[in-house]
């Protein structure tokens, strides 16, 4: 016999998906419209089932929802601070996007991090992964904890130790990845990013040199 979160869990799922589906077009209001909706009607809900609930969306094996999976979790208070590395590493499987893996890093890996609920030895596991997606994921968690609507209050120390890890790594989205994680940490720190670019010059891609040095003088990754 199905347990009665099981059955609430296969309701929500189905209710979702149903929800979605009839939307005319899905776009990010509508969307994040009906998962604010589902975060009221699971505040009370325990930790385990929230995860599940999480776990269940994104085996639909569809970016959307696993977009509302890691914000129904970041937006479920306890759930949020329930995650450690098993957790994480469960609701990231299948990350092969760069939109899978921002969504991921942002809402939860980075969050989790920032709080102590992850060591820094697993983003550094992540950083030295084959997989170029986990390698992205350990570089995007840096942005949490320097972004102000993500809670972040400035860590050079942290932000600049991955990058370093990374910083010679020339995959496309590694090192997009690197320049944003640089350019973030700037609005907080801008003389760590500027002392790390310039000790670091011969390494760093040109790209991520050219972005972080535009942020630094003109604000903009790409001014016109």
């Amino acid at each position: 016999m199905k347990s009665t979160s099981t059955i609430a869990v296969v309701s929500f799922v189905d209710e979702i998906k149903r929800r979605v589906s009839a939307l005319p077009v899905q776009k990010t209001e509508p969307i994040r419209a009906i998962r604010k909706e589902f975060s009221k009607r699971i505040v009370s809900l325990p930790p385990k089932t929230v995860l599940y609930l999480a776990d269940e969306l994104i085996g639909q094996n569809r970016f959307v929802y696993r977009w509302i999976a890691y914000e129904l979790v970041e937006h479920h208070q306890e759930a949020l601070k329930s995650l450690r590395v098993k957790e994480l590493e469960k609701l990231g499987k299948g990350i092969d996007s760069w939109y899978a893996v921002d969504s991921f890093a942002c809402a939860l890996s980075g969050q989790a991090w920032r709080e102590g609920q992850i060591s820094d030895s697993t983003i550094s596991r992540w950083a030295a992964s084959e997989n170029l997606w986990w390698r992205r994921a350990a570089l995007v968690s840096t942005v949490p904890l320097n972004n102000t609507a993500r809670g972040g209050k400035g860590d050079a120390k942290r932000t600049l130790a991955v990058c370093e890890l990374l910083m010679n790594d020339r995959e496309d989205m590694v090192v997009k990845a690197v320049s944003w994680a640089l350019r973030e940490l700037s609005k907080k720190d801008s003389a760590s990013v500027k002392r790390f670019i310039h000790r670091n010059k011969s390494k760093l891609a040109s790209r991520v040199i050219r972005e972080v040095q535009n942020k630094l003088t003109t604000g903009l990754k790409n001014p016109r």
